[in-house]
């Protein structure tokens, strides 16, 4: 059961596995918010592969994982972020500086804070990982 946010539910599903030594998750169900957030992880490093299984509902994300995970989260609320404001919600939700990724919504689509910075765009920040 997922309840009222399944970003949260999917995030909090993938720190388990990760604690645990999971080396594959089903995240369900899928949504293109949970996609768009796995291809950024992909990007990054954390993340071995995943891919979309139809299983006439709503459909399921099955997710290899890699063990690069140390923690991984929704950010509640969604915070707005300036081009060069991501420094404050680094220094919020990462560890250290250049450590970790905040997965970021703009205009442009879902995308870590790097590139969003470095193609001069805001956004609101929906999670980070590290």
């Amino acid at each position: 059961m997922t309840g009222n946010d399944p970003l949260a539910a999917a995030l909090s599903e993938l720190n388990n596995a990760e604690s645990v030594g999971h080396l594959e998750q089903t995240v369900q169900p899928a949504s293109n918010i949970i996609g768009s957030t796995l291809e950024v992880f992909y990007d990054r490093g954390y993340v071995g592969g995943f891919q979309f299984v139809d299983d006439g509902k709503a459909g399921r994300f099955e997710v290899e994982l890699k063990g690069a995970i140390n923690e991984c989260g929704p950010v509640k609320p969604r915070y707005s972020a300036t081009a060069d404001g991501y420094e404050k919600w680094e220094k919020r939700f990462l560890p250290a500086r250049d450590y970790g990724t905040l997965i970021v919504s703009t205009s442009e689509g879902i995308m870590s804070h790097y590139e969003a910075r470095e193609q001069g765009i805001g956004g609101q920040v929906i999670a980070y990982v590290y």
